[in-house]
C-alpha cells in the first residue's frame, strides 16, 4: 500500500523518525503514517486505535494494530519497549492527555506528538466576532459532536511539558497550508500564527 501523500503533521513526523526504528502509534486511524514508515523506512510498527473501522482498515493492508484507549491500554506495555511512541492529533480527544503522555512516554525512548492549536488566529477571531466555537478545515466538528474535549493552545503544551520534566528537543509550526511558519512575525509568535505544531519529547 503506497503511501504518496502523507497530511502536513504526518509528514513531519515521518520526517524525524529514523530508519528502522521500533514505534507505537496511538490512534493510527486506517495506518497512513504506519504505512508510509514501513514502505519508506523499514520501521517496525505498532498501532492502537479506537475505532473497529480503522483497526479493520489497517489490518487488512498487513499492518500490526489492535483495538483499545489510549486512556486504559498504554499501562499494559512494558517500560522503554519502544523508540517513539507517536500521536498525531489524538492527545486533546482522550480523556486524561496528561496521563496518556507519561505513558507515552514510560513506554519509549522519545515521543512526537502534534496538536491542533487553539491559539491560532483564526480561532480566535472566530469565537471573538462569532462569538461560536471555531469550525475550519483542521477543526471541522460542530461544538456538540466533536472527539475534542481538551481545548490546547502550543503554549499550554509546552507549559504541561515543561510540569512533568520533559525536554522539547524539537517544535514545529505549520500554517493551514502546511507549510513550516517561517516569517519573522509568525516565527516570533507561533501560538498565534500557527495552526498545528508538532512536538518532539524526550
Amino acid at each position: 500500500m503506497e503511501q504518496e501523500n502523507l497530511r502536513a503533521d504526518l509528514q513531519q513526523i515521518a520526517d524525524i523518525i529514523e530508519k528502522e526504528s521500533h514505534i507505537m502509534e496511538i490512534g493510527c486511524g486506517e495506518g497512513a503514517l504506519l504505512a508510509y514508515l514501513s514502505e519508506r523506512k523499514n520501521v517496525d510498527g505498532r498501532g492502537i486505535e479506537i475505532s473497529q473501522s480503522g483497526v479493520s482498515k489497517c489490518v487488512k493492508n498487513g499492518l500490526s494494530v489492535i483495538q483499545g484507549d489510549a486512556d486504559e491500554d498504554l499501562q499494559y506495555y512494558p517500560e522503554k519497549c519502544f523508540d517513539y511512541a507517536v500521536s498525531s492529533q489524538v492527545i486533546q480527544a482522550t480523556k486524561h492527555p496528561k496521563d496518556v503522555i507519561q505513558q507515552m512516554m514510560r513506554i519509549a525512548n522519545k515521543c512526537i506528538i502534534s496538536i491542533p492549536n487553539f491559539g491560532y488566529w483564526y480561532n480566535r477571531y472566530y469565537l471573538t466576532f462569532k462569538g461560536l466555537m471555531p469550525v475550519s478545515k483542521t477543526l471541522s466538528y460542530q461544538w456538540y459532536d466533536t472527539p475534542n474535549i481538551h481545548f490546547s493552545t502550543a503554549k499550554d503544551f509546552e507549559i504541561l511539558c515543561d510540569e512533568l520534566g520533559y525536554k522539547i528537543e524539537k517544535k514545529i509550526y505549520l500554517q493551514p497550508s502546511g507549510e513550516i511558519v517561517s516569517s519573522p512575525w509568525a516565527t516570533a509568535f507561533p501560538n498565534f500564527f500557527s495552526e498545528k505544531c508538532v512536538f518532539l519529547i524526550s
